[in-house]
């Protein structure tokens, strides 16, 4: 990280009123290094810090050089989402409360280091893709949005199986008989996809996951394709389906309505504390080697 950090986010799970003593901390911890600590409004409501300057949470990534996130993962691809949109790449210090998080590694014990060594540029910094989705009804644009995670199409409680039709750069794929589809990123493959028995995808391959969800026909297994390919889905069924971007923004679709996912020209940066990586975090996520 060459440049200087003068401006720093904080932003916290809605509610999270265990972080209020944190905040305060973190806000008198930062402006005694000369670094200006701003709160988004929701944020500054779990604390009594009355001199900070506090922003809207979709303004907070185009007002500071540093995001720290304090919450779960959730909270993280949020802000990651806020970013993307807002143009910027300042990168993300992701604090976990609860259990440990993929994407929010860094424990309140480790904070403050974790800070010094960023401040002092010494931090290691992951890079992760993020996908593009369009939505496309009778010829015509009519959603898009930018995702860390995934996109997911799903059918309503009362629907039956419904079918989807599945190309990639333009050559067809298969059509599938499901309650749903997933398209994730690296970052997201241990997310939604993981629960739906997709693969885990180590972040830095360049990659994207396709995942049936409960497909009628068991040869529809999870398909890992390259990450310069685009996919497009079409839904071939009128019924009650909705496509769900990242588990944020959700969207009711029609029958013929094609999504098409790529991957987007936005990257998101992750600060990472120096003793954790991908496979530490798996270690401990999925008590691999416990009895």
């Amino acid at each position: 990280m060459a440049d200087a950090i003068k401006r720093v986010g904080l932003t916290a799970k809605h509610g999270l009123t265990a972080a209020s003593d944190v905040l305060a901390d973190l806000a008198s911890w930062l402006t005694a290094r000369h670094v200006e600590p701003i709160f988004d409004d929701h944020t500054a409501q779990l604390t009594q810090v009355p001199t900070v300057r506090r922003v809207s949470r979709d303004d907070l990534p185009r007002e500071c050089d540093l995001l720290i996130v304090l919450g779960g993962d959730g909270t993280l691809i949020g802000m990651a989402d806020r970013i993307a949109g807002a143009g910027t790449d300042i990168p993300i210090l992701g604090v976990n409360y609860g259990s440990l998080g993929f994407l929010t590694e860094i424990t309140l014990a480790e904070l403050h280091e974790a800070l010094e060594e960023t401040l002092a540029g010494r931090a290691s910094i992951d890079v992760r893709t993020m996908l593009a989705t369009q939505t496309v009804r009778d010829d015509a644009l009519f959603a898009q949005h930018i995702v860390l995670n995934d996109m997911v199409i799903t059918k309503g409680a009362l629907s039956r199986i419904i079918e989807i039709s599945v190309t990639v750069d333009d050559a067809p794929v298969t059509s599938v008989r499901a309650d749903g589809l997933i398209v994730a990123s690296p970052t997201g493959s241990t997310a939604y996809n993981l629960a739906a028995g997709g693969p885990i995808v180590h972040p830095a391959v360049d990659a994207m996951v396709l995942t049936p969800i409960a497909p009628h026909t068991l040869s529809n297994r999870p398909i890992v394709i390259p990450g310069a390919e685009r996919i497009e889905v079409t839904l071939l069924d009128d019924q009650d389906v909705m496509l769900t971007m990242d588990n944020q923004v959700g969207v009711p679709l029609r029958e013929r309505d094609t999504v098409e996912v790529q991957q987007a020209a936005t990257r998101i940066r992750l600060l990472r504390f120096p003793n954790k990586d991908f496979f530490s975090v798996l270690r401990t996520k999925l008590k691999w080697g416990e009895r």
